[in-house]
């Protein structure tokens, strides 16, 4: 594994390829050398860049992600990150040539863990417990939980990770208005030190703060 692991990433929700990119690329270890959002860009970019690891959405415009891995004939170390349950996509991924298969839930520290291993060689299908396959890979979190988040402000976040960003579309997914949605926005801003959408999908994937919880 070299000692920085080149990384392409697929995936047609523009705040969470902006958000990924910059989570990924404030890893030391971790460098976003291409992000495309148009499936059938995937295997030129591939040529293009030569990544070490390459992250890929499943529902893509062109062509999907797991279709268009398919036909990469000298393919990289592939991870397929998606918003779908494992059981319905997990084996094609698989069968397209994938070595592993995220949620995009998954917490940045785990998410760059299994960016390591697979880089290292790993296929995460082979585990049926990849936990201790990604031990190995695991640094120190990259910081603690934001306690004054509210659960709201939670969803909020969430939603902007899965794509949904418009304020109306915001306020559709929570059933609240788009004053609410601003509101929660302006606080999030507030609290995590940050300008924008994206900005915030970027200190929600470092915290954890986008996964999903009881």
């Amino acid at each position: 594994m070299s000692s920085v692991i080149r990384i392409v990433i697929a995936d047609d929700h523009q705040i969470l390829l902006d958000g990924l990119t910059q989570a990924l690329d404030s890893i030391p270890d971790l460098n976003v050398v291409g992000s495309i959002s148009d499936g059938s860009q995937i295997a030129s970019a591939v040529g293009t860049y030569t990544p070490d690891v390459l992250l890929v959405d499943v529902e893509m415009p062109g062509t999907s992600g797991i279709s268009a891995i398919s036909q990469i004939k000298t393919l990289p170390p592939t991870l397929v990150v998606t918003m779908h349950a494992a059981d319905e996509y997990g084996n094609a991924a698989r069968e397209a040539g994938a070595v592993g298969f995220l949620s995009k839930s998954t917490p940045l520290p785990e998410l760059a863990a299994a960016i390591r291993a697979v880089a290292d060689g790993k296929n995460l299908f082979e585990s049926e417990d990849v936990d201790p396959v990604l031990d190995a890979y695991r640094l120190p979190t990259l910081s603690t939980a934001a306690d004054s988040i509210t659960d709201r402000e939670r969803e909020v976040l969430r939603c902007l990770v899965r794509g949904i960003s418009r304020t109306e579309d915001l306020a559709e997914e929570l059933f609240i208005s788009q004053k609410t949605v601003k509101n929660h926005l302006a606080s999030i801003y507030e609290k995590l030190s940050v300008n924008d959408r994206a900005q915030a999908v970027v200190e929600a994937m470092k915290l954890g703060l986008d996964r999903d919880w009881n």
